[in-house]
């Protein structure tokens, strides 16, 4: 069984003793995931535009017929 206790330790013992190389291991680790976040968000920004842009279309088309409807009353 892993000793959670003693690589807690090591850890901490590690970023005392060299910070930058700490530190330096553990932004190279995190880009990754900071990248994919990156590119998620980019992504989740354009499909709510482009479903906005979509929703205005269909929002315009029905104003279009509600006025087509409205002139072939009169």
């Amino acid at each position: 069984m892993i000793d959670v206790r003693a690589w807690a330790e090591y850890i901490v013992e590690w970023a005392a003793k060299d910070p930058y190389g700490f530190l330096t291991s553990v932004i190279l680790a995190l880009t990754p995931f900071f990248i994919a976040s990156a590119l998620l968000s980019w992504k989740l920004a354009k499909m709510i535009e482009a479903r906005d842009r979509e929703q205005k279309k269909k929002q315009k088309r029905q104003e279009n017929i509600a006025r087509a409807k409205r002139t072939k009353k009169d």
